[in-house]
């Protein structure tokens, strides 16, 4: 049974939310979840309330982010289903024993695991190389190491990007996206807001036009202490995960546009070894 204290109002406005988020009609999601139209309409009108089935059928067909998903189901009055280990908490041994694997295969480009705040959870040796040699000498962690305000800190990688204004400005646009999509993360919210009065954000970079679409891939062009380097990015996440955790671990993984900045990362990893 829901709990008697659930927001009443919340799940309707959560579920228009969700679907308005992905551009399906009511009969577009009640034909995808193989349920009636008409209960997607009570549902979202709160003539009808949810089970805890009903929402996690509806959720998976929205492909709602697990941390959204118990927030739907506590706003309906039910207990979260997915649980949320603290940051401090270490992953499951299968999941760590594969991010080592990606580590070491990827050695020596490289490659970063970050949560949903871009704060970095681990990375490989060829990272720190690169990150070495862009900031002009070891990398010196005060806190969490974290990617965005590394890029935009004028002290930090910013100097370093000599195509600073292509990747800095689609980077903004993607954070300011990801907080349009999922307003109540305020974590988020607040790291966007810090990034906007960094003095390295442009004017034209603080609205952002939904009608621009993201670019595929961006190139990533630094400039070290002795070398250049063109990288390309992926990102990678885990498929079906079970807690919010996992679900929100993003895996970054850089390649070499090039055979001359292959070889200079091959060359910085030599060094690290001396």
């Amino acid at each position: 049974m829901p709990n008697a204290t659930h927001r009443g109002g919340l799940f309707p406005a959560l579920l228009k939310h969700w679907r308005g988020q992905r551009g399906l009609s009511q009969l577009d999601l009640a034909l995808a979840a193989d349920v009636s139209s008409r209960h997607i309409s009570f549902l979202e009108t709160g003539r009808s309330a949810p089970s805890t089935e009903m929402i996690l059928r509806l959720a998976a067909t929205l492909d709602v982010p697990l941390r959204q998903v118990n927030a739907m189901l506590q706003s309906a009055g039910f207990e979260p289903v997915y649980s949320e280990p603290p940051p401090e908490e270490a992953l499951p041994d299968e999941i760590a024993s594969a991010i080592q694997l990606m580590k070491e295969h990827h050695e020596p480009f490289p490659l970063m695991v970050v949560d949903r705040n871009y704060d970095v959870i681990d990375l490989n040796t060829g990272s720190l190389a690169l990150f070495a040699s862009v900031m002009g000498g070891p990398l010196i962690l005060e806190g969490k190491l974290n990617l965005v305000r590394l890029t935009f800190d004028p002290n930090g990688a910013q100097q370093a990007l000599l195509n600073f204004d292509e990747v800095g400005s689609a980077l903004l646009w993607r954070m300011q996206r990801e907080v349009l999509a999922n307003p109540e993360d305020t974590q988020l919210r607040e790291l966007l807001e810090e990034i906007l009065a960094m003095p390295t954000v442009k004017d034209d970079w603080r609205k952002v036009d939904l009608s621009v679409p993201s670019s595929p891939a961006i190139v990533v062009h630094l400039r070290g202490k002795e070398h250049e380097f063109r990288f390309i990015t992926t990102i990678t996440a885990f498929q079906a995960p079970q807690t919010v955790r996992i679900d929100e671990l993003r895996i970054e993984t850089w390649f070499p546009c090039d055979k001359a900045t292959a070889e200079a990362c091959r060359q910085l990893a030599k060094d690290m070894l001396f």
